[in-house]
């Protein structure tokens, strides 16, 4: 039986809980605790939200626009942090065995998307050989009109400099932003038909909603 992406992130936290330093784990546990607490779910973009226009870059070079991800059936967007994010490595490849041949079935586009710069990006594209989209938001302009951009807090900050660590390096944006985990389908309109968010980034959305608001559109597209 195929785990849900529930128990992988359940078994990294886990893990973590196993080996890192208490300090550590405890800034970790807080800031997500904290991300849930300041939560703005009116500031999130919303079923029935016209999509501005959009360009995304692919890492391997080709230009995504909204017309060009719904050319044949909806538009799959599925935010994540960055390449090495380890929640990030549990996601993605979740989604490229238990929801991307569905989508495809169905006609649909599916593009991984991340404010990180596309020659560092690549890496996770690479590492899994997904032959779906893994895009760059410059700017993290579509993220931040979403509404779910945050930034570390400042023990997270703390932490991070003291190893010697800033996120901004790692993404190549030269900020402390990020995207929530996010999963946004846009119809052939260029309207939102499903959205679903996560604050913390241990809890993340399973396959089968998001195979169900791609199938309800596609049945409606076929009346």
């Amino acid at each position: 039986m195929t785990e849900s992406l529930a128990q992988l992130l359940g078994a990294l936290h886990a893990e973590r809980v196993a080996t890192w330093e208490p300090e550590a784990l405890q800034v970790n546990i807080d800031q997500r605790q904290r991300l849930l607490d300041d939560a703005d779910p009116a500031a999130w973009v919303k079923v029935g939200d016209r999509v501005p226009v959009f360009s995304l870059r692919e890492v391997d070079g080709e230009t995504l626009t909204l017309d060009t991800l719904t050319a044949n059936g909806p538009a799959v967007l599925i935010f994540f942090r960055f390449a090495t994010c380890p929640a990030c490595n549990i996601a993605l490849p979740y989604y490229a065995r238990t929801l991307w041949p569905r989508l495809q079935a169905l006609g649909a586009s599916l593009t991984a998307v991340s404010p990180q710069v596309p020659e560092r990006l690549v890496e996770i594209k690479r590492k899994h050989g997904f032959d779906f989209n893994v895009a760059t938001d410059a700017d993290a302009a579509l993220a931040r009109h979403f509404g779910i951009l945050y930034e570390y807090d400042e023990p997270s900050k703390a932490a991070a400099l003291a190893k010697g660590a800033f996120i901004g390096d790692t993404t190549g944006t030269g900020t402390w932003e990020l995207p929530q985990p996010t999963v946004v389908v846009i119809d052939q309109k260029g309207v939102v038909a499903f959205a679903d968010f996560s604050p913390d980034w241990l809890v993340r959305t399973e396959a089968e909603p998001i195979l169900e608001a791609v199938k309800a559109l596609a049945l409606l597209t076929a009346e």
